[in-house]
């Protein structure tokens, strides 16, 4: 009995000590592992970005916008007995879309009617008893302004109930509908919202080399992602006389709609200005980029380390795109290697 108990427990201590053993050696494979992949330095291919200019025309990115839109609003307070419109409905400036409830207004302006006739006949009476001298002027003259004043409340009152019926402010499509009828509005309150797509305009930022050489009714090709190929006629309509703070000044481009290729609001549009640009532009290669266009990134290299850097982008020239915000003329950018790095990955740059 005695001898097996020793024997028991000479097995134990060695599976300890080979368990033991197991666990250090694996602390030392991780320990080495991880130093090792510290010391990995990937070499990358660079280039410095810098301003230069494009052999490319003017051509600027914008967002398609409607000519004209506008808010229904109601200008009294009251219940909507009815609302004459859905979204979708195309409308026509002036008309009636809904209606407040004209009741009371109604009964107010019978009631002024019966006041002005009595205030008319009695200016009529001491008119021609001033005339024969039966009467004084002061009489007279209350007799006068008794009536205007009649007159004056009902031509107010009409204009509440013309204002009860609202209308279309411009022609254009529906599309908001905030309120049915039944409910209460106020003065000010929103019922929905209109747009006129049959014009739109293309808002684009113009830099200051370039803006000096443009003139209102100058002439314009807008083309779209949505229909290549396709190009649409435009015009400036308006300059802005103030620049931002890096110097780029508003410009509006108006162009008319197609039945044929029918264009909608918020679409990215390309203005192009016809003319060689003069601007110095931020420009990197396409295949620096990461993710997609919709949110793009770039690695630039700092400290040794590749670090990724969100970006906005511009129109596109060749095989470069036009960095707009988010990056620096000078900083190293990693055009080649990325599916081998990381945020704060070890790199070697290597200029192309």
């Amino acid at each position: 009995m005695k001898k097996k108990v020793i024997i028991i427990g000479i097995v134990v201590l060695i599976v300890g000590g080979i368990a033991y053993k197991l666990a250090a050696n694996k602390k030392v494979i991780e320990a080495n592992s991880k130093m090792a992949n510290t010391n990995i330095i990937i070499p990358v291919n660079i280039i410095t970005a810098g301003l230069s200019k494009p052999e490319n025309n003017l051509v600027k990115t914008g967002t398609l916008i409607p000519f004209k839109d506008a808010d229904i609003t109601a200008v009294s307070a009251g219940k909507l007995t009815s609302v004459n419109f859905e979204l979708g409905d195309y409308v026509t400036e002036g008309a009636i879309l809904a209606t407040v409830d004209n009741a009371g207004l109604r009964l107010s302006l019978e009631a002024a009617e019966l006041s002005r006739n009595k205030a008319e006949k009695d200016f009529k009476r001491y008119k021609a008893l001033l005339a024969g001298e039966a009467t004084t002027e002061m009489n007279f003259q209350d007799a006068k302004l008794n009536f205007e004043n009649a007159q004056n409340q009902i031509e107010q009152i009409q204009k509440q109930i013309s204002d009860n019926r609202i209308k279309a402010p411009v022609s254009g499509q529906i599309v908001s509908k905030l309120k049915e009828a039944g409910e209460f509005v106020s003065p000010g309150t929103v019922l929905g919202h209109i747009v006129d797509v049959n014009r739109l305009k293309v808002d684009v930022m113009v830099g200051e080399h370039d803006v000096y050489s443009l003139k209102n009714g100058t002439p314009v090709k807008v083309t779209t992602d949505i229909y290549p190929g396709v190009t649409f006629d435009g015009k400036v309509i308006f300059i802005s006389q103030s620049g931002d703070a890096v110097h780029n000044y508003q410009v509006e481009v108006a162009l008319q709609n197609r039945k044929d290729h029918p264009l909608r609001a918020g679409s990215f549009a390309y203005v192009d200005f016809n003319r060689k640009s003069q601007e110095d532009l931020l420009l990197v290669p396409k295949s620096a980029l990461i993710h997609s266009l919709d949110k793009p990134m770039v690695y630039v290299v700092e400290n040794g380390k590749a670090k990724a850097v969100n970006i906005t982008v511009g129109q596109t020239y060749g095989n470069d795109i036009a960095v707009i915000s988010g990056l620096q003329p000078g900083q190293q950018v990693i055009t080649s290697g990325l599916v081998n790095i990381s945020d704060g990955t070890a790199v070697k740059p290597v200029k192309d």
